[in-house]
Parts: structure tokens; sequence; C-alpha cells
């Protein structure tokens, strides 16, 4: 059951029948908020059949013997070592038997669950959803759909249920795809990062009995870290019989994902406390905690103000995570990117992380920004940064990279910095028209959102063969740390009374005119006092620096350095292929009429 094709049919199967119950009475973008509920409940539901009258004698010989938090491992123990129960006298399928009184009943049963269940359930909604269900009459209908699914662990293992479940989020996401990238990161951007992250991990993962962490502090539905750790198991090691163990971790801060990347988690055998909910920046549920891998994508231009105080307190302590620097308030993700270092492990960590443009090249000299890039570039972390073609997401177009940041880097990449440019287009004839094209992806036979591209599998290749042969070609580049560093001088020019006469101060040295003062920025490898003579005095003659106010700035300005010149198309193509679109759109608008 857990391979690819049964997996789509069961997927297939769940959506189809939930849909036929909800048409009518859910939108179709808010289906996914009642399948995926009902689906954990059927899966536990299925996990404790044959073991919930042993949960529910033992319950009530205890329940008025001990107190209630020593009742609970008792609870866990009747149930064969699980980490949910249920006490209740129900079963979904014992709903069934009597319709009359399936709301009252229903209640009960979910009721009877463990409290982490009941969280779980709160998190979802689920109150909202059962009350819309009775309002439409679909309650007994909803159970009696869900009850066709055969969810038994003989049926389907706690692998291929991680598949179903990560299938139906990514359908439920679609459905939806006005917010789903708020929440989604598109698989094939996923895979890519994959596939860069572990390609160096091969060897260490295969050693015998060895434990690896995956964490992801913005973790959404916590579809990065299980896809991370399904990577690891079935292609970096699928012919490796000693597999490793895989530990997932999560923080998520929206209660709906929360709910879904928890019920993951308890639904496939994961450890589901692993999962935590809250804000990663003021309220760290991992402080202390130190991880082998990390992956996120944490949001974009997303303010930080309401944690403010908290963050610029913890700033001023030289063990606290933001030590760096701040950046602007209104954009947190390079907080997240000091937030993920602070947590590597100390024999190595490998870390991957989707941005936009801002944290490569916002804040001048000296700003929180500039003073973050510094010290990530400074310490040799940065190992790489890979641009993604645009419309990759779901609800965005804009320019995005992925990081990949280690504190283990390979001999041949120690103190050098690899980028690779995977928003490089090319010009190919098609019909009898130039014109161009994305090398690293390829248009989506429908658009979902904003994503109108996806990368195939023959595309990550490609961009991995560019990462492993670390060497300058068309599309990679690679630099020294100190190449993205630069000294920021201010140059000042000497300030003149209305009579032309230069004003001195009393060490009888020119006074500067704020009016005339520029800045400068000069590569770290350049020889300053040279670069002044040669490109400044040759045009302001009487101009000096003040070295007092130089500052060390750092930026990576991605399109500086793959810049391509290209002249204009000529008025002979562009007609061309105006002709060709007019000649599409006409069939096509027959093809409609007709």
């Amino acid at each position: 059951m857990s391979n690819n094709n049964s997996t789509k049919v069961e997927v297939g199967f769940i959506w189809q029948i939930t849909d036929d119950v909800l048409r009518d009475a859910f939108k179709k973008n808010e289906i996914g908020d009642v399948v995926l509920p009902f689906v954990v409940i059927r899966r536990l539901d299925c996990i404790l059949d044959g073991i919930n009258e042993n949960v529910r004698s033992t319950y009530h010989n205890f329940r008025e013997k001990v107190a209630e938090d020593k009742l609970d491992p008792i609870l866990r123990k009747a149930a064969g070592g699980l980490k949910f129960y249920n006490v209740s006298n129900h079963t979904l399928h014992s709903l069934k038997d009597d319709a009359r009184n399936v709301e009252i009943n229903f209640n009960n049963y979910l009721n009877g669950f463990n409290q982490e269940v009941r969280d779980i359930l709160d998190n979802f909604q689920f109150d909202k959803i059962v009350a819309r269900l009775i309002k439409n009459r679909l309650l007994y209908e909803m159970i009696d759909a869900i009850c066709k699914i055969d969810m038994h662990s003989d049926k389907i293992d706690n692998h291929g249920m991680g598949y179903v479940f990560e299938e139906l989020i990514r359908i439920s996401n679609e459905q939806s795809n006005e917010t789903a990238g708020e929440h989604f990161t598109p698989r094939d951007v996923i895979a890519l990062m994959n596939t860069i992250l572990f390609s160096t991990e091969k060897e260490e993962l295969s050693i015998q009995g060895i434990i690896r962490t995956i964490f992801d502090p913005a973790c959404g539905t916590g579809g990065m870290v299980n896809l991370g750790k399904n990577y690891i198991l079935d292609t970096l090691l699928k012919d490796i019989k000693n597999k490793p163990t895989i530990a997932t971790y999560g923080q998520e801060l929206n209660e709906q994902s929360y709910a879904i990347a928890k019920s993951e988690a308890l639904i496939t055998g994961e450890e589901a406390n692993n999962v935590k909910h809250g804000n990663s920046f003021s309220q760290d549920h991992f402080q202390g905690k130190h991880f082998h891998y990390m992956m996120a994508n944490p949001p974009y231009g997303v303010t930080w103000k309401k944690d403010q105080k908290f963050i610029e307190n913890e700033a001023l302590n030289p063990a606290g995570r933001f030590y760096a620097g701040l950046p602007r308030t209104s954009d947190g993700q390079l907080l997240f990117l000091q937030h993920m270092l602070s947590k590597m492990e100390r024999e190595g960590s490998r870390i991957g992380v989707v941005t936009n443009g801002s944290p490569l090249f916002t804040g001048d000299a000296g700003s929180g920004e500039s003073d973050i890039r510094k010290w990530i570039i400074e310490n040799d972390w940065l190992e790489c940064i890979v641009s993604l073609p645009k419309d990759m997401f779901y609800n965005t177009g804009i320019n995005t990279y992925i990081w990949f940041l280690t504190n283990k880097k390979e001999k041949h990449r120690k103190g050098k910095v690899q980028l690779i440019n995977g928003n490089a287009t090319e010009k190919v004839i098609i019909n009898g028209v130039e014109t161009e094209r994305n090398v690293f992806c390829r248009s989506n036979k429908k658009s979902l959102g904003n994503k109108r591209n996806e990368i195939t599998n023959d595309h990550i290749a490609d961009i991995l063969k560019l990462y492993t042969d670390f060497k300058e070609t068309q599309h990679s580049k690679i630099f020294d740390n100190d190449h993205f560093g630069y000294y920021q001088l201010t140059v000042e020019q000497p300030l003149y009374d209305d009579r032309g006469k230069k004003q001195l101060d009393k060490n009888k040295n020119p006074k500067p005119d704020s009016k005339k003062r520029d800045k400068e920025n000069v590569s770290l490898t350049a020889d300053i006092e040279k670069y002044f003579a040669e490109e400044v005095l040759p045009h302001v003659p009487d101009a000096w620096i003040d070295f007092d106010k130089t500052r060390i700035g750092y930026e990576i300005n991605f399109t500086k350095y793959f810049y391509e010149y290209k002249s204009l198309r000529n008025s002979g193509a562009i007609t061309t292929e105006i002709a060709v679109l007019e000649k599409e759109i006409f069939t096509l608008l027959n093809e409609l009429l007709n």
C-alpha cells in the first residue's frame, strides 16, 4: 500500500467520496478543512480497533482510584504503548448503528480521546466543522463515507499513510491556492532543496545505528521535514538495508497548520510531541536543542513588531540568537536564519532556507541586515545560494532563493561561496519564432495561483551537477568570502562661505560640507588609498575620507553576477510572433464557439 500507485488510488478515493458528501454544503476550497481531521480520526479509529476493549476496561477499573495525571500512562500501556487512545463506548462504525443519536454519540466519542488528540482537533477548529455538518444534516453521511476507507495498519503502513496525508494536504492547498503559499511549499522546490542539502550525506547516513534530526522552525503543515525524511529513506538510501533513525521536529504559529503537522506525526507513528505550537522568536520550544538538518520557508516580509521588545532584549545578550544584528521590523526572514544557525550541532549541521531577495542585499553598511550577512559569511557558514525560476510559488511570482549553510564545509569549499543561477533563460526558436525560455524549469500545463512553472527531476539533476562540480560556468559562480564585503567610505568636501573662502574648524582643518557628503563602496580586497586617488580625486581634488565614519558592509548582488546584455529584438521577429499568437487565439476562439 505504501507504493506510489496504490497511494494515489487511495487518495483519489478519499477525496471523491468526501467530495460527494460535502460538495453542496462546503465550498471547494473548504473541503480539505473537513477531510483532513476526519482522515486523522479514521486512522486513529482503525489503529485502535481491537485495542479499545482493553483500554475501556482499564479506564473503568482505574478512573476513580488514581489521579488523572497518573491515569494517562496507565491507559497508554493498555493501548499497547500507543500515544493515543479512546475511552468512550463508541467507534466510528458503531456510531452508524444509532443514526438518531449520532450527534450526541459523536461528541462523546471525540471527548473519549486523550488530551493530545483533543488538542489537535481544537486547533483544527473541529467543533465549527461538526456544527456545519450538523446544520446541513451531513454528520451521519460524513461518518458513513469516511468509514468506507480502510486505514488499518495491515492495509496501509505508517510510511504509506504519510504519503496519503501529504497528498491530501497538497490537493487541499491547490483547491484553495489563493492562500496556499502561506503554509505550503511546492514539492518541486522541496525536492531541489533535499537533493542539494543531502548530497554530501549518504556515507554518514549509511552508518549502522545512526540517529539524525530534521527541524523546521516555520513548519506549516510539516511537509518540508517529512519530505526530507522520505527523501533520505526512499531516494538517497533506497539501496541501503540498514536505514538510519530520522526524527523530525517543527514549530508553527498558525493553529490549523500546526494541527495538520501534529496529526501527520501522530498517524504515521512519529513523536507528535516534537511538533510545537507558538512563535519561534518569542516562544522557542526547542531552546538549547540542536539539529543535524534544518529546512524552512519562512514568511516573506512579515513584521515582527509585536515581538520587538522581546527580540531586542535577547539581541543584547552575546549568547542570544540575535546578537549578530536585527533586520528592520517589517521583515523577519533573517531572524529565522539566525534562529536556525543557533541550533547547529557542534559535530555538523546542514541548513536549507528559502527567502526572497531582501535578505541578500537589503540594508546599508552598518545596518542589521548587513551585519547579519557579515556574521554568516565571516564564520564561513554560507556554502551556496541557488536562485529559483520565477512563478514557482502559489502566492507570489517574485524572485526567490534557496540558501545552503553549514558548519561542516567540505575542504574545497572552505572560504568560498557558490552562486547558481537557477533563474537563467536561453533563446530558442519555436514555430519559427525566436523566444526565451527558462533553462531550469518548464511551464505548468495549468497555473495554480501564481505557480506557473515547475522544476522537473531533469532540471534538479542539472542544478545538482553545477553544485557538485563546483566550477565556474555560465550558470555557476564561485567567490571568496570577502568578495561580498566592502568598505563604505564617507567622502567629504570642504565647506565654503558666500565669498568662496574655505571654512576651517578650531584645529585649522577644513569643515565638511554636509550637502556634498558622499558614500563610496570599495571592495575589502581593494587598496583604499589607491582607489581614492584614481577614482575620486581626479573629479574632486579637495575631497578627503573621514575614516572615523567608515563601515564594513556585506551584500550579495545576484543580478550583477549573472547579468548578460541582451540586444533589442528586431521588428520582423516581433511582427512574426504577433501573427502566430493571433492565429492561435483565432483557432482557440473557433474551438470554443463550435
